[in-house]
């Protein structure tokens, strides 16, 4: 199994930052260790609004020491691009295939007035595969955890 984490950004990355976010990603999990033995990680900036890490676990398990370093890095891109990845209240989701960004009250208002639809797609970040990246990721409003929240 490969895990996953799935970090949102509090806003859009330009192109610029995402470029040099990803080169960031890049030589972290290059170098990044469990107990001073490699990972086979991969980190990749998508959509200039999420930062997604992932090991194979069958090579080695990430752990207590590898994730502190993991969210260590991640604090340091937040404080050189003026960033929030671990700010939980922000909601992405999908109108008219464009990706936007909603704060919590946001869009808990735009579901009380209609504009979040039962096929809304959203993001849910909580994932914790590759697999479920790909699969449970991006899913309808009617679907996912935010309908019983914001529903």
């Amino acid at each position: 199994m490969t895990s996953a984490w799935v970090y949102q950004s509090n806003r859009f990355f330009t192109n610029e930052e995402a470029v040099l976010i990803q080169e960031k990603l890049t030589d972290f999990a290059a170098g990044w260790k469990v107990h001073g033995e490699p990972l086979s990680a991969q980190a990749v900036v998508k959509d200039n609004l999420f930062i997604v890490l992932s090991v194979d676990e069958q090579l080695a398990a990430a752990s207590g020491c590898s994730i502190d370093s993991s969210v260590r890095f991640l604090k340091s891109l937040e404080e050189e691009f003026n960033i929030q990845l671990f700010d939980r209240m922000n909601v992405a989701y999908k109108k008219n295939d464009q990706l936007l960004l909603a704060t919590r009250d946001e869009f808990e208002d735009l579901v009380k007035t209609g504009a979040i639809e039962a096929t809304t797609f959203v993001f849910d970040n909580t994932i914790t595969s590759l697999d479920a990246l790909r699969d449970k990721w991006e899913i309808p409003f009617a679907e996912s955890w935010h309908k019983r929240v914001f529903g």
